[in-house]
């Protein structure tokens, strides 16, 4: 059975916590307690995951990838072999990475996507990933976990936390979008894609004044997939923070239109 929204609002709060280095703010999830990591806020701006990193582990190697919007989910020795070839930017290009040794630290940026962190209790292995709309309509969440499975672990022993992204009551996209998000959870796209969105419980659509136009919850997306993977409510912990909403804390591209981001990262164990 899917956790209602109301039933997830009353557990996220506890699931989250607040840490400071040298006075500036960052965000840990309790279910990722057992690795070293952390959603980062603005203030650590315009820091750089090799400058984050030992704010974790003060020996980890640092890896990254030129985030595209898309699916493709890396792993660390796949990312040195891109990097041993001519690359058209420092870092190839993917929008999520896996680890498989430890003492790995990975990185993403965002600045309204969802960041999601991925650690398991088994094995040590983790992955961070940047599940913008695109990517999640494009499943690079679920291809995560398939390559977590390929891996050897299991579906039970996989913890997931979302980071702070825009809400969905602040998040307006047009129907096409929408679709194409929404597609993303359907067996049968016979059936128009919004109605059948719209009838889920706690649906992630969410209705907008403006003709041809809905608002969408982004992460519940992503809360879906996993659940229809088999991942239980209480292995995921979604993040009571807005980066549209909360400008103190966060950068939103869709508020300021600016280019700035803010970093998640987690280290293998």
């Amino acid at each position: 059975m899917i956790a209602s929204v109301s039933d997830l609002r009353q557990t996220q709060n506890t699931a989250w916590q607040w840490q400071t280095w040298q006075d500036l703010p960052y965000l840990t999830c309790n279910l990722l307690s057992p690795w070293p990591h952390g959603f980062f806020t603005r203030s650590f701006y315009p820091h750089a995951p090799q400058d984050l990193t030992p704010i974790l582990s003060s020996d980890a190697e640092v890896y990254r990838v030129k985030q595209v919007h898309g699916n493709c989910v890396l792993t660390p020795k796949e990312i040195e072999q891109a990097q041993s070839e001519p690359l058209e930017h420092d870092y190839p290009p993917a929008d999520g990475i896996i680890t498989t040794q430890t003492n790995q630290a990975i990185w993403v940026a965002s600045a309204d996507c969802t960041p999601l962190l991925i650690g398991d209790v088994k094995t040590g292995y983790t992955s961070a990933i940047h599940a913008g709309w695109r990517g999640t309509a494009q499943k690079i969440v679920p291809q995560a976990i398939s390559r977590f499975l390929n891996f050897g672990s299991r579906l039970e022993d996989l913890r997931v936390g979302m980071g702070p992204a825009i809400n969905g009551t602040v998040y307006q996209v047009t129907n096409t979008v929408a679709r194409e998000i929404g597609a993303s959870l359907m067996m049968d796209t016979s059936d128009d894609i919004l109605t059948a969105l719209e009838n889920m419980p706690d649906s992630p659509l969410l209705s907008d004044a403006f003709p041809g136009r809905v608002r969408i919850d982004v992460r519940r997306v992503n809360f879906l997939q996993l659940r229809q993977l088999g991942i239980e409510s209480e292995q995921i912990a979604i993040a009571p923070y807005c980066t549209y909403q909360q400008p103190d804390y966060f950068f939103s591209f869709r508020r300021t239109k600016e280019k700035k981001v803010q970093w998640s990262g987690i280290v293998s164990v």
